[in-house]
């Protein structure tokens, strides 16, 4: 007879520690003051900070609800509708490789599941082939490339002296890759740093992997919510694609059409012909078919019906216009209290300088603690800020922590 034992099998399983983004949230959730903020995760709120549905959202599920659509599976691709109208929203519509079918496009699940598909792609066909990667970037990017047993590096992309863009460094370091490395891109609204290259300078990165023979992998998280124009958070993919060269694209719409918890997004492959794109497709599917078998479709749905109907279309740009417009007129403000409260001459300028969702302060790791346990405002420990979680009301507040915590704390 088998004796039971106390002893578990899962003994040398260690407690993982938190994430250091979601880990955030659940830190302030737990504090109980008043005046507590949340400034760690990337997600829109109203000048109330409260969550926000968008309009043309509602609108999408109700056009749902009446034509009485159904659950049935999606082909492992996803939803044609919104392969299409993602392409087309990424891309443009006449744009020649969309017109000759170059695209191998996958629905994936929302930014991270996409670039998480396009890291196995790249370990089962290019096998040790290093993907290099921004210093700093997204916290989960490396979590991606290490879990798909890609190699990675990082290249040098802001200049702690200048809080601006270490664009030097950054061209030195893509020059200085083995040639036919992948080079992880930022397609706007760089996160978490929010400094983005000059149209020039993004002519100049391109030469420079061209030169090299590298391949550019978009991460496209915040098309039209950075600028609130859709073509110009684009322009730096198009521009790529405009030079014939084969890129990766992740897309999320998270951000843009508020679709956090829906996980809809997509990958793409812009391919040098139809047939390649044909082949890439192919192999893109048989990746994700033993990873979550199909995506889901009411997230795809929305997007379709949103970007499909001309009316929708225009209510959902005026929407994002007005959510870009609310943090562009906080960034302002902050950047006010700021100047007005420093007494020393600092220069916050970079504030302004700044695009899209996060402002990264300068602030290190104590002096961000020291954000949290002292003013209780909750922020990534490398001194990001996510301005979609701060109102007008609450600069002031912020403006007196950040200078706190500058000047007081080593």
């Amino acid at each position: 007879m088998a004796v039971a034992t106390n002893v578990s099998r899962f003994e040398g399983v260690k407690m993982a520690p938190p994430d250091p983004i979601l880990g955030v949230s659940e830190a302030f959730k737990a504090d109980t003051d008043d005046l507590k903020l949340n400034l760690g995760v990337g997600a829109y709120r109203t000048e109330d900070l409260r969550p926000y549905v968008l309009n043309v959202v509602k609108k999408a599920e109700n056009m749902m609800l009446e034509k009485g659509e159904n659950k049935e599976y999606l082909p492992i691709e996803g939803l044609a509708a919104f392969i299409k109208a993602t392409v087309e929203l990424l891309l443009g519509a006449d744009n020649d490789v969309t017109k000759q079918g170059r695209v191998a496009t996958v629905q994936g699940l929302s930014g991270t599941g996409s670039l998480r598909l396009g890291a196995a792609f790249i370990q089962r066909y290019f096998p040790g082939t290093q993907v290099l990667i921004s210093s700093p970037t997204w916290g989960n990017h490396k979590n991606i490339f290490n879990d798909a047993g890609v190699p990675w590096s990082e290249y040098r992309y802001y200049d702690s002296k200048t809080v601006g863009l270490d664009f030097e460094g950054m061209l030195a370091d893509i020059k200085a890759a083995p040639s036919g490395s992948f080079v992880l891109l930022h397609g706007c609204a760089h996160n978490p740093t929010g400094i983005d290259p000059t149209p020039d300078q993004w002519e100049k990165i391109a030469d420079v992997i061209q030169e090299k023979n590298h391949t550019t992998f978009f991460d496209v998280a915040y098309q039209g919510f950075a600028s609130g124009s859709l073509d110009e958070d684009a322009s730096s993919v198009r521009l790529f694609v405009a030079r014939g060269m084969e890129v990766f694209v992740a897309q999320s719409y998270s951000k843009n059409l508020g679709l956090y918890a829906e996980r809809i997004g997509a990958i793409n492959v812009v391919c040098s012909s139809s047939e390649v794109a044909n082949r890439v497709k192919s192999q893109l599917k048989r990746l994700a078919r033993p990873m979550y078998s199909n995506p889901p479709v009411h997230g795809a749905q929305i997007v379709a019906n949103v970007v499909g109907n001309p009316v929708l279309f225009d209510e959902w740009k005026s929407e994002m216009e007005l959510m870009s417009g609310r943090i562009k007129g906080v960034r302002q403000r902050l950047y006010a209290n700021l100047s007005a409260k420093d007494k020393s001459g600092k220069d916050w300028s970079f504030v302004l300088r700044q695009i899209g969702m996060f402002s990264f302060t300068g602030l290190n790791k104590a002096q961000s603690e020291n954000m949290s346990s002292k003013w209780h405002i909750y922020m990534t420990k490398d001194g990001r800020i996510s301005l979609a979680g701060l109102s007008l009301s609450k600069c002031e507040y912020l403006a007196d922590a950040i200078i706190d915590s500058y000047y007081n704390v080593s």
